[in-house]
């Protein structure tokens, strides 16, 4: 981990050292170049733009030998227009050919190549088009008298500029080395400065992982990582308290669900004979009274027998002594049977109920009749906490190396806050609703139990009002140590 931070650190700062002077040295480069091409026009309308230039050149037009004439006053004012004779130089070309007459550098005359200025120039217009985008700078301009026809025309080979680039190519190159050297040594200690608590941190947090609650970290530090290490070391205190108190309660719980079967068998079996014997009492209570308390004690001692049925098997789940009937068996089919099982339920709700499988489904290895009661929960929860007329789908199909069976439907929904609990034993999202509806609250906790057992899972996702939809997931090939 910290080796991670460490190179992300340093990476990030070399990274940016290297963007930012790429910016600065691509902005100074393309400065200077627009400054030289800026500098370069400017200068040449400064210098025609000259009355006493503009009046020599075109007097110089009306007599003869005018070419050389004009090239003498451009000579003369070499200075002025920035001709060197290598990177700049003048020529006077043929005002109806373009072909070039005279020049400060004849060699470079004789290849000169038509350009937009000089097809402007012979038009009969000044041309300084800016060529930003091409090797060279120009500017062309017709000068007409007695003598004939000519353009003075001004070109720059850009080398000047090329040169200067280049040398703050390299400076900024050196530039960029000493600053990732420089940036390295900081990134290096920076690094150094947020890592070594984070470390700390992380040790701390593998031994809490562990169980052992008792290392706290050091770092009187008033920055975030400060806070954060003294936060974690109040968070591992609540979080000793807490397993230790989950730890004692989860031991009450099993102990009471143990009892508490034990002591309902009995009154069980006393409201189950009381019941009976009330039935053949004969004409000892009226009838209409006495059908309605044998209906009451009939359906509560009926109740109290799931009650006790589903806590011996929890028991039993948490002594590891139920026995699976592990063998390969039609996974589709189990479904198909379910479904039928629940379907006069769901019609005497009017529920919109309907399967659909994904294609066919394998076979699977597990205990089918456990299988079976798991989706029979899940179909009932559905069929009982969705309002009547409501709507509800069952599918399944297969996934990767897994078969599900989704039950999906739009009642009444699970509060978000209640999502993480509904497993737990015991736990009703409205306890008043449960009772009305017969729920006793060990349903999922059974059906997560045989789910585990087969190295299976559950989704879920629900929304208060809007539905639930609650997913199955089942290895094909059963659990591993089954």
């Amino acid at each position: 981990m910290g080796r991670s931070i460490y190179t992300k650190l340093v990476v990030i700062i070399l990274v940016l050292i290297v963007a930012l002077m790429a910016v600065v040295g691509a902005f100074l480069m393309g400065g200077v170049r627009n400054f030289y091409i800026n500098e370069f026009y400017s200068r040449m309308q400064e210098v025609f733009a000259s009355a006493d230039i503009a009046a020599d050149l075109r007097a110089a037009a009306e007599g003869e030998g005018a070419a050389e004439l004009m090239a003498n006053i451009l000579r003369a004012n070499m200075g002025r227009l920035g001709v060197d004779g290598s990177t700049r130089n003048y020529f006077i070309l043929d005002g109806e050919t373009g072909s070039c007459l005279t020049g400060s550098d004849m060699d470079v005359g004789s290849h000169l190549t038509v350009t937009r200025n000089i097809l402007t120039a012979l038009s009969g217009e000044e041309g300084y088009a800016v060529s930003a985008g091409e090797d060279l700078m120009d500017v062309a301009l017709p000068v007409r008298g007695a003598g004939g026809s000519y353009i003075i025309y001004i070109i720059d080979n850009k080398d000047l500029v090329t040169e200067l680039n280049g040398e703050l190519l390299q400076i900024i190159l050196r530039a960029i080395g000493i600053g990732l050297l420089i940036s390295v040594g900081l990134s290096l200690l920076l690094a150094k400065t947020m890592v070594t608590p984070i470390q700390h941190l992380t040790r701390a947090a593998e031994k809490v992982a562990a169980g052992d609650f008792s290392e706290k970290v050091d770092n009187s530090a008033q920055d975030e990582i400060g806070v954060l290490t003294r936060t974690f070391n109040d968070m591992a205190d609540q979080l000793e308290g807490n397993i230790e108190s989950l730890k004692n309660s989860e031991q009450m719980r099993r102990e009471f669900v143990a009892n508490v079967s034990h002591e309902l068998r009995t009154p069980v079996t006393s409201i189950r004979s009381y019941a009976e014997t009330l039935e053949a009492a004969g004409d000892s209570l009226d009838p209409e009274t006495e059908q309605h308390f044998l209906e009451v004690i009939v359906s509560e001692s009926d109740r109290m027998t799931k009650i006790v049925q589903d806590l011996l098997l929890l028991s039993r789940f948490d002594a590891g002594s139920l026995q699976f009937d592990f063998a390969s068996f039609s996974f589709e089919k189990s479904i198909r049977d379910v479904f039928d099982a629940q379907l006069l339920e769901a019609q005497q709700h009017h529920h919109d109920f309907r399967l659909s499988l994904d294609g066919s489904l394998p076979e699977i290895r597990g205990d089918r009749s456990r299988i079976e009661q798991v989706l029979m929960n899940m179909i009932s929860n559905a069929i009982k906490y969705t309002h009547d007329g409501g709507r509800i789908r069952v599918t399944a199909g297969v996934k990767g190396g897994e078969v599900y069976c989704t039950v999906r439907d739009n009642g009444v929904g699970i509060p978000k806050e209640d999502l993480n609990r509904i497993f737990e034993r015991f736990y009703r999202v409205d306890k008043t609703r449960s009772r009305a509806t017969g729920g006793t609250g060990l349903g999922l906790s059974i059906a997560h139990e045989i789910v585990e057992r087969h190295d299976g899972r559950f989704t879920l996702k629900s929304q208060p009002g809007k539905g639930t939809s609650i997913t199955v997931w089942l290895p094909i090939g059963g659990p591993a140590h089954g």
